[in-house]
């Protein structure tokens, strides 16, 4: 499988400006820029790296745990993940992950003990390069 997302930057790092468009879809000339990076708290802007790569590892978490949870005979209802990256100095520090599910059968240890699982085995997880927090909570 191979994704395709389109990058155009014009003009200098700080007063210049660019739109982000996937192959899917999904986005399509999405701003960023550096206020939407480092300026606008509140994202309304438009969009910016990190946000991108907090929202994939939230989205691969989800599906991965998915998985590990029905390998193991179990079916999740819900699985919601917040994920809280922390940027600073030029370098992502850490991928805070919280994840609230609710997943019929299964107890407390054994939920941790799958969802520390697909904490290291999510495939975003393996390309980053930074601490990854899971504070998991079972509903």
């Amino acid at each position: 499988m191979k994704r395709k997302v389109v990058a155009i930057w014009e003009g200098d790092g700080a007063d210049g400006s660019g739109v982000l468009t996937a192959q899917s879809g999904a986005f399509n000339n999405m701003p960023y820029s550096f206020k939407t990076r480092f300026e606008n708290d509140n994202g309304q802007l438009g969009t910016n790296p990190e946000e991108l790569i907090a929202a994939a590892h939230a989205g691969c978490f989800n599906m991965k745990l998915s998985f590990v949870l029905n390998e193991a005979n179990f079916n999740p209802e819900t699985l919601d993940t917040e994920a809280i990256l922390t940027f600073e100095d030029g370098k992502i520090m850490s991928i805070e992950l919280n994840l609230e599910a609710k997943v019929p059968g299964i107890n407390e240890e054994k939920f941790k003990e799958l969802a520390e699982n697909a904490k290291i085995n999510c495939p975003i997880s393996g390309v980053l390069n930074c601490e990854i927090i899971l504070n998991s909570v079972l509903l």
